[in-house]
């Protein structure tokens, strides 16, 4: 998974104006608040920040399943956070641990396994957040329904097979973990086990309270990135695929189907959909699941950029070990295999109306123009296994970086996987579309949706369900305020255009 880090904003109103003048474009107020939560920055983000911080935060996996009891239906979860990397990119949802029950806001994380959350006493981990939320610290000893994993315990077992856990010479030992990311940052903490709270959608038209043991992360100490305020939260729900993600724990209990799917909107106040369940609207296409893969990995086998096929090898996407497509909400933008990304820019500029001026601003492919996105640039579709397209918008591949009076700056958000020729799909390209994670079948669903309006979402008795954007709050939770708060617009244009940051 993948972040932007926070941008540190430059010069002055004069240069800008100079500047947008002579390049035809200019600096735009970025979008206002989010529904979602991410945190305000005050300062503007440069892209090449963008990259570094989601270079940070992929590759987070881990985790455990544990016992309880549930009513069988559609889990709903809150959304929150937004796919705006200029209102901080990331989205939250939030859960209810332990007894009493306590709310924590952990981020959407399809590109990883485990729920973990800051733990009391924590060395290292934030007690303040930007996002504008109260930040909590789960404490087992003070919950009547927690207990520790040991690692005797048949769980930890299996998670020390996938090396997702690490334990001492004894038995008895606390059941640890220990991740490092790209960027140095880290968690580290052991597993519990304890009740999950939760809104369950059943067959009768009624949205009941559950709960469920699960077990999950409780991590005392973090380190680098994890340490900052700005955009922190309480941890990380991961929803990948293995057998002890609380997808499966809660699959395997009775609780949910084993599947699930999101629809996140990509508006600035953002927001969306998240269900343990399968969204079943109509234009919905399907796709293979890689088997065998730690991620959600596709078979991607061509780029047609304005009805016009890429000139792609397609054996640059097969899936290896060192190649392949993934899909992550934990990315905020998306990345190209380094093999295709050239001519991926290339057939974009060649297709831009007459009328758009392009630049190029510290190596990133950028475009000056008055007329709207969707008239000035051409629609991408990717094809998949089995001749299946996502059609992709050019809000789906572009970034708003400014804008003076009519002209916009827009800039090409996909990024070269530099040496690398796996290819990410970000919040970038998956907001603004409903996706289904069918574990149960080993495919992958998508289509294009207003996320603002509600989903048919089917039960466990095989009726369908309405679930709305924010209809549900988890036992009750209020949603929080949208942000009030602006990015300066000069401040961005500058900052692209002269990259004065300093790198987090």
């Amino acid at each position: 998974m993948r972040r932007p880090p926070e941008f540190a904003a430059v010069a002055a109103v004069a240069v800008v104006a100079a500047l947008v003048l002579a390049a035809g474009a200019g600096a735009a107020p970025l979008p206002a608040a989010l529904r979602l939560e991410r945190a305000l920055p005050h300062k503007g983000v440069a892209v090449e920040h963008l990259r570094e911080r989601d270079r940070a935060r992929h590759g987070r996996r881990g985790l455990l399943g544990g016992g309880g009891g549930g009513v069988a239906g559609v889990v709903d979860f809150p959304v929150e956070g937004s796919a705006n990397p200029f209102m901080v990119g990331l989205y939250f949802t939030r859960v209810k641990l332990g007894s009493p029950p306590k709310e924590y806001f952990v981020q959407i994380d399809t590109g990883s396994d485990i729920l973990w959350v800051a733990c009391s006493p924590c060395t290292g981990c934030p007690s303040s957040s930007g996002l504008n939320i109260q930040l909590e610290f789960f404490n087992p000893d003070t919950s009547s329904t927690s207990s520790k994993i040991p690692c005797s315990d048949d769980r930890c077992t299996a998670a020390l097979q996938t090396s997702e856990a690490v334990c001492q010479t004894s038995d008895n030992s606390p059941c640890g973990y220990t991740f490092t990311y790209g960027d140095g940052s880290g968690t580290s903490g052991y597993y519990v086990s304890d009740t999950m709270y939760f809104d369950t959608v059943m067959g009768n038209e009624q949205t009941a309270n559950s709960s469920a043991s699960i077990v999950f992360g409780c991590s005392n100490s973090q380190s680098g990135d994890l340490t900052k305020t700005d955009r922190a939260v309480d941890g990380i729900f991961g929803f990948g695929q293995h057998q002890l993600s609380v997808v499966s724990q809660l699959n395997s209990l009775g609780v949910s189907p084993k599947v699930f799917s999101h629809c996140l909107k990509g508006s600035d106040n953002g927001g969306g959909i998240l269900v343990l369940g399968e969204i079943v609207e109509p234009g919905l296409v399907y796709t293979p699941l890689v088997p065998s893969q730690p991620h959600y990995n596709l078979n991607l086998e061509s780029i047609v950029v304005n009805g016009q096929k890429l000139p792609i090898d397609s054996s640059l996407f097969t899936t290896s070990n060192t190649q392949g497509t993934i899909v992550d909400s934990g990315t905020t933008l998306a990345y190209l295999a380094d093999g295709a990304y050239d001519p991926f820019v290339n057939a974009i500029t060649a297709a831009v109306s007459p009328s758009v001026r392009s630049l190029v601003s510290k190596g990133n492919q950028c475009f000056v123009t008055s007329s709207s996105v969707d008239s000035s640039f051409p629609t991408v579709s990717l094809y998949f296994m089995g001749g299946v397209a996502m059609t992709v918008k050019p809000e789906n591949y572009l970034l708003q970086q400014a804008s003076i009076d009519n002209n916009v700056l827009w800039c090409i958000g996909w990024q070269r996987n530099q040496g690398q020729q796996i290819t990410i799909l970000g919040d970038l390209v998956l907001k603004d579309k409903i996706f289904v994670y069918d574990l149960a079948n080993m495919r992958m669903g998508w289509t294009d949706y207003d996320c603002s309006t509600s989903v048919n979402v089917t039960t466990s008795s095989g009726k369908n369900q309405y679930v709305n954007t924010g209809q549900f709050d988890v036992n009750g939770a209020s949603p929080r305020p949208p942000y009030s708060g602006l990015v300066p617009a000069v401040a961005v244009a500058v900052a692209l255009i002269f990259g004065g940051f300093s790198r987090r």
